[in-house]
């Protein structure tokens, strides 16, 4: 994209406008998520059905998010981000109507290509402003992420203790998000190619720089995800709790990422990505180890809570992280986001499978060490300066203002 100069006002608005865009795509995450147990029933699935299916989510995430900077460059980054947030929010419709695993995973399949490329063309956004505001905001912009998914999982909450038809959650739930996500969308950036960039491949591995940084995000990613789709199911199966308690536990692990999220920036300023993160893996290892021996839901709550507050900012790291790791910052966060959705695409159907072929239990200790990984390898985030924090180019240190 070619370099405009922006006032600091436009900047902070764009900020805020980022923000919003942040919440209203996890609202779509959190509105689903609660709702997993009720679409299992309606289509008749097995664990490991459940499990296969949700993996389209991230396989279809996988295959279109490399198409995003592409779009990105065609229509500039304001409207396209404001097409691809609308697809994303109406596509949440379709999980409900599916009445077999076949019609199911094609439904995860657009689900998650729609989810990616909102994902990518959101965080390069939050990236550039970032840059420009020459200070940490991936963490906040997350953590705003974790909020909308909180409100989207209270109101599905509600929801399933109603017995409410999902079909009848969702199509409401999908008008409201798309109004207010287009209404965000206006007031982001507007970034444009310069005349002579030539277009992003329709596919490109991603960059060298990224392979390391994103297997720690697949680390964190692979508990998220089976939190977020497995943590109802778990109450419900496991600990044979009812469909509203145990769609709180889904509302409790988003609870406690949103919290940390909007924190995380003051943190990894004051301690550096490196500590944090390992800080991070060690919270989520025991929150993963309750899981396992829980013989009482508010012991598994609990665990899934503490796993929440583990992982909160380690995905914002990685994209911050890839952000400045290179002089591509679109390509090195799509190759993150890559390998990030690959672990998305592998977490729901290795714990169905495992729970098929063993026990929940079993699947979630696979979660309990994937997540101990995070303070194994938190190193790799040490991109620049002591301490793992961040360097912020001198360019990036104000912000011009070409107005007089």
């Amino acid at each position: 994209m070619g370099d405009v100069g922006y006032s600091r006002d436009e900047v902070r608005r764009a900020r805020y406008a980022v923000a919003a865009v942040f919440a209203v795509h996890g609202a779509v995450t959190g509105s689903f998520a609660t709702r997993v147990p009720w679409i299992q029933d309606h289509a008749s699935l097995s664990a490991g059905q459940l499990g296969f299916a949700l993996a389209f989510t991230a396989f279809g995430a996988s295959c279109a998010m490399p198409l995003a900077g592409r779009i990105s460059h065609r229509f500039g980054s304001r409207t396209a981000l404001r097409g691809l947030m609308a697809l994303w929010t109406l596509s949440l419709v379709l999980p409900s109507f599916a009445p077999n695993l076949y019609t199911l995973c094609l439904a995860m399949f657009t689900y998650g290509a729609t989810a990616g490329m909102a994902d990518v063309a959101m965080n390069a956004l939050g990236v550039e402003v970032e840059r420009l505001l020459g200070k940490s905001i991936m963490s906040g912009l997350h953590g705003m992420w974790s909020a909308g998914a909180l409100i989207g999982s209270a109101a599905g909450t509600l929801a399933a203790h109603l017995g409410s038809d999902a079909r009848l959650h969702f199509a409401p739930a999908a008008v409201v998000l798309t109004l207010l996500g287009l209404l965000a969308c206006g007031w982001v950036l507007d970034l444009q190619p310069a005349e002579d960039e030539e277009p992003p491949p329709r596919f490109a591995l991603p960059p060298r720089s990224a392979l390391l940084i994103g297997a720690v995000g697949f680390c964190a990613v692979f508990a998220e995800g089976a939190s977020l789709d497995w943590s109802a199911v778990f109450l419900r199966d496991r600990l044979d709790t009812s469909a509203g308690l145990a769609a709180a536990s889904t509302t409790g692990f988003m609870l406690t990422m949103a919290v940390a999220r909007i924190a995380g920036d003051a943190v990894v300023n004051r301690f550096g990505a490196v500590r944090t993160v390992r800080a991070g893996g060690v919270l989520a290892g025991l929150g993963g180890l309750l899981v396992v021996v829980a013989g009482h839901p508010a012991v598994a709550m609990a665990g899934f809570a503490l796993m929440g507050l583990g992982i909160a900012v380690v995905v914002p790291l990685c994209f911050a992280a890839a952000g400045h790791a290179g002089p591509n910052p679109s390509q090195a966060i799509a190759g993150v986001a890559t390998i990030t959705y690959t672990s998305g695409l592998i977490a729901p159907s290795l714990i169905g499978g495992v729970a098929q072929a063993t026990s929940l239990v079993v699947s979630f200790g696979v979660v309990t060490v994937l997540a101990c990984g995070l303070a194994v390898f938190a190193g790799v985030l040490r991109t620049a300066g002591r301490g793992g924090r961040t360097q912020v180019s001198p360019r990036a240190a104000a912000v011009p203002d070409p107005r007089p």
